[in-house]
């Protein structure tokens, strides 16, 4: 089936043309380059995985309960406009919900494989080149992973929301090799990668669990990659060059912020104007999605702060969307924790299989041997 006999609404293009300025760069220096940047490339080639085998695509999703979380989380839950609603009504609701969301992550992995491939082309040092080379691939796989599952498990897309397509295209088309690092692996990524994080720490089905865990243990080396970078090189910057890079990020955090809201879910769903408006509403003043959002710029905010962009504006600009506390969080903790989640996980399955096949073996031996033994069963 055709993505676009998904969509609720009609993507306004097949293809969407960014007009890209900037030069590609070759370098003919060949040495071993930094030491930090080639260990996270080596990292990068062996980390490297398969969606088809890694995943288990077997496992059942409901698409009307995709991630198993009570509707507390909904923004109208318990709002006038929920208790009009009847079962059929919020059923819908709730997969509207999940399947923008996992669209965008979709779109968002589109993005960053493009913006890693422009990386290639434009960074200066090859050492960079290498490693971007590996997150193109990484950035391929998520978006396969995260296309098949909205068309196999949960059976409607939305097109890319306004806001990160907005980001994306000012990320894309600025002639600058450094910004799509700022506004990719920083702003995007970090975004991603947060939100990821809240959804697989509290979904109870075990599909996106694996998806989400997955991603984001390759995810964890790309915003490292980012930092390690724009680090170095923001330390060189002038006033006016880093006051040019914090107003992107300040503009770029208040798109991120906004994209949030997700309006277009609710006006396909047979709402009227009226009805769309309320539960706008319910979306600003839900305790659940504020919680949610400050939890959102716990990797962007440190991340912006470690690679130098920290002057009093732009922390006044944290402070007015109430996450600048967020600056205390250590990256480095929080992705050591994504990388042992994902491991944690592959033990855990893949030793259950081992132990069913070799209770199958077992048992296949006993038969074989005239045993008298029970029937394999599985939990």
């Amino acid at each position: 089936m055709s993505t676009h006999e998904l969509y609720t609404i009609p993507a306004e293009l097949s293809t969407w043309n960014v007009e890209m300025n900037g030069a590609s760069r070759f370098t003919w220096e060949y040495d071993e380059g930094r030491d930090r940047m080639l260990a996270l490339y080596q990292k990068g080639k062996d980390k490297q995985w398969d969606s088809v085998k890694r995943i288990d695509w077997g496992l059942e999703v409901d698409p009307y309960d995709v991630l198993g979380i009570p509707d507390q989380s909904i923004a109208i839950y318990d709002t006038p406009l929920w208790h009009k609603m009847d079962e059929k009504r919020r059923k819908d609701v709730r997969r509207h919900g999940a399947a923008w969301q996992f669209s965008q992550f979709l779109h968002g992995e589109q993005g960053a494989m493009i913006c890693s491939a422009r990386i290639v082309e434009s960074v200066p040092d090859l050492d960079s080149k290498f490693y971007a080379a590996t997150q193109t691939m990484d950035e391929a796989r998520h978006a396969e992973t995260y296309a098949r599952f909205l068309q196999e498990k949960v059976g409607i897309a939305y097109p890319i929301n306004k806001n990160l397509k907005a980001l994306l295209d000012d990320t894309l088309s600025d002639s600058r090799w450094d910004m799509p690092y700022l506004g990719m692996q920083v702003l995007i990524e970090g975004l991603a990668l947060a939100a990821f994080g809240v959804m697989r720490d509290i979904t109870t089905k075990p599909l996106p669990r694996q998806i989400l865990s997955y991603v984001m243990q390759d995810e964890a080396r790309h915003v490292a990659f980012g930092r390690m970078a724009l680090r170095d090189y923001y330390r060189e910057l002038t006033d006016a060059e880093r006051r040019e890079r914090e107003d992107f990020v300040i503009e770029g955090c208040y798109l991120m912020r906004d994209r949030l809201r997700g309006v277009e879910q609710w006006e396909v769903q047979g709402l009227s104007p009226q009805e769309v408006k309320q539960a706008m509403e319910a979306v600003e003043h839900s305790q659940y999605l504020k919680l949610f959002r400050s939890l959102l710029f716990s990797r962007i905010v440190p991340c912006v702060k470690d690679i130098g962009l920290w002057s009093e504006r732009l922390q006044k600009a944290y402070a007015d969307m109430g996450v600048l506390e967020m600056a205390g969080q250590s990256l480095d903790t929080l992705m050591r924790q994504d990388e042992e989640i994902a491991e944690k996980l592959d033990r855990e399955r893949f030793a259950a299989e081992e132990a069913e096949r070799a209770e199958e073996v077992a048992t296949t031996v006993s038969l074989g041997a005239g045993e008298d033994v029970p029937p394999v069963t599985r939990g």
